[in-house]
């Protein structure tokens, strides 16, 4: 161990990968780092949870591979993973709460992101509709943050489920080309595509050589403008810069839920930074009839699916006429009484419009609490719902754009819930008279 020790002092504080290697030489755990050094060194400079402690007996070596930046070490990493299948990097060798990023075959690609789980849901033929695969990703916000930089300043990209007539707002804020409205041709975006599934497999300095090939293209045919634009996408590639959660370089990966949970608990603060969908979302609704037997429900989404252990229920008690806004407070104050034992969202749905997601917001002031908060808004028999975002927030607006679908299930089911508590207390006060 001290000549293991010796080594580590030595490693440069640069980003880039470590390798764990066991007596016999076989990698047991890779992971990224800021500064591997600093990032190395502190697996044996403190006390870690069981699991780390017994990773750190079974090391005998670490090597490392430098990088430009932590990206692409995000990057190297999942192929590092998928190559050599360390042990102590997944409880699993199918674990399916990773995530993979995925190229769809049609005629102009969209990027989209998948859980290990909804993977291994697909069928044969859904399978068959995907290009490309990357993967596996041991850390979705990091994920996140990546595609984001290289969507806003490399490669726009398409990523909506379905093209519509005219440019969104990714078109506007220079995130997608707009294929949907004929703005780009299908030549350039598939080339656009390819760059990316290039930096995906770790092939920057390549694509780095055909963009400066067609830069000289474009100055000889005197498209200045094309040139430009190729100078400045080169520009961006050697000089990428890494976001906050990037250069973060944490606790060990391996209890990265924990920490976050505990992180949330104790600083009762939730970044507004980049937000994981499938994270925790906390959905609410009211059901009352002329404000008699009210009730508030409180349903759990995780990964995308309902956690009904998580589920709650309140019988209101401060109000006996009809006011859902100050429901509304009374149940968000109940619930945050219970941050030692309930772990706080990544994001909150409430059932109505702007006077909900108010009454939430100054309940959660009050406790020093940021959570984003979505609302619903009520279309004609709940057939054309709106789903309500604060538009100076740009991530909460991305993610009620993108995940509609799985917020207004959520919506659903707290509605539901609460419709049901409501309907048995109406029975119970009934039969009590």
């Amino acid at each position: 161990m001290p000549e293991l020790k010796n080594k580590i002092k030595k490693f440069p504080k640069t980003p880039g990968m470590y390798l764990m290697k066991n007596a016999v030489g076989k990698i047991i755990y890779v992971g990224k780092a800021t500064s591997l050094r600093d990032r190395v060194k502190s697996y044996f400079d403190r006390p870690h949870d069981i699991r780390i402690e017994k990773l750190v007996s079974k090391i005998a070596d670490i090597d490392y591979q430098k990088t430009p930046t932590v990206i692409e070490a995000l990057i190297l990493e999942a192929n590092l993973i998928k190559k050599y299948l360390p042990k102590y990097n997944v409880k699993e060798k199918d674990d399916r709460s990773f995530l993979y990023v995925a190229i769809s075959k049609e005629k102009f690609p969209r990027i989209f992101l998948l859980r290990g789980l909804e993977l291994a849901r697909m069928t044969s033929g859904e399978k068959k509709q995907i290009a490309k695969l990357f993967g596996p990703y041991t850390s979705a916000s990091s994920l996140r943050a990546a595609l984001d930089i290289l969507r806003r300043k490399i490669f726009p990209f398409r990523d909506c489920v379905v093209m519509a007539k005219k440019p969104c707002l990714h078109y506007h804020l220079k995130q997608c080309p707009a294929p949907c409205a004929g703005f780009v041709s299908i030549k350039d975006y598939r080339r656009l595509i390819h760059h990316l599934i290039l930096f995906f497999e770790g092939k920057k300095e390549k694509i780095i050589k055909n963009l400066k090939k067609e830069m000289a293209i474009a100055s000889r045919e005197e498209n200045f403008e094309k040139a430009a634009r190729l100078r400045n996408q080169i520009f961006s590639l050697e000089h990428i810069q890494d976001v906050a959660i990037l250069t973060k370089d944490t606790n060990n990966e391996l209890t990265s839920n924990l920490r976050i949970r505990k992180f949330a608990k104790d600083s009762l603060f939730v970044s507004s930074g980049t937000i994981d969908i499938f994270g925790r979302i906390e959905g609410y609704d009211i059901s009352n009839i002329s404000g008699t037997s009210a009730t508030g429900s409180m349903v759990v989404f995780e990964d995308g699916k309902p956690n009904k252990n998580e589920y709650r229920k309140f019988k209101i008690k401060t109000l006996t006429t009809p006011n859902d806004v100050g429901m509304m407070k009374e149940v968000m104050t109940r619930r945050l009484k219970h941050l030692s034992d309930w772990p706080l969202p990544n994001i909150i749905l409430v059932d109505g419009g702007w006077g909900q997601i108010n009454a939430v917001r100054e309940i959660l002031s009050e406790k020093k609490i940021k959570i984003p908060v979505l609302g619903v808004a009520k279309g004609f028999d709940r057939k054309q719902d709106r789903l309500i975002a604060d538009q100076n927030n740009p991530e909460l607006v991305r993610v009620a754009e993108l995940h509609k679908d799985i917020l207004l299930r959520v919506r659903d089911e707290a509605h539901r819930f609460a419709i049901g508590y409501h309907k048995l207390l109406r029975r119970k006060k009934l039969f009590n008279k």
